[in-house]
């Protein structure tokens, strides 16, 4: 799985517009299920994610993970992160997972974050959703599984 994770102050997801989901000091993560991914990388994914010390602590460094801030997770499907790049000037998207897989997927990740004691939203899978988002840092990490 692939994840792009950007420390917010607030995000929301909105679909046609209304708004699915929305948080306060948290993280965005826009997730992306590969062809061979499984639900063992989701849990690993999730509870590296919950740890993952980028918040601040009293003394301004990165020393504090979305538990210890209780902080929320708006979580985005993004099968965009799928990209190959490497060929023309049209991105290739075909080692993203099948759409019901790639849902089944998204889906699972949300609930192993909720599992982790973190407060979860969601967008709408394959929705053409509009998010929007203020960036605390701004923070922004890359993450893969495969590595």
């Amino acid at each position: 799985m692939r994840a792009l994770i950007q420390r917010v102050s607030e995000a929301s997801v909105t679909v046609d517009g209304e708004v699915l989901g929305e948080i306060n000091e948290g993280l965005l993560i826009l997730i992306c299920a590969m062809q061979g991914d499984t639900e063992a990388q989701a849990d690993k994914l999730a509870a590296k994610i919950a740890k993952l010390r980028i918040f601040k602590d009293d003394e301004g460094r990165m020393n504090r993970s979305l538990r210890d801030i209780e902080g929320s997770a708006l979580v985005v499907s993004q099968f965009t992160l799928a990209a190959d790049t490497s060929r023309g000037n049209r991105p290739g998207f075909s080692t993203a997972a099948a759409p019901d897989e790639g849902n089944r997927l998204y889906d699972y990740f949300a609930d192993q974050m909720a599992a982790q004691s973190i407060p979860v939203a969601k967008g709408r899978f394959g929705a053409d959703m509009k998010v929007r988002l203020l960036n605390d840092g701004p923070v922004t990490i890359w993450m893969d599984t495969a590595d």
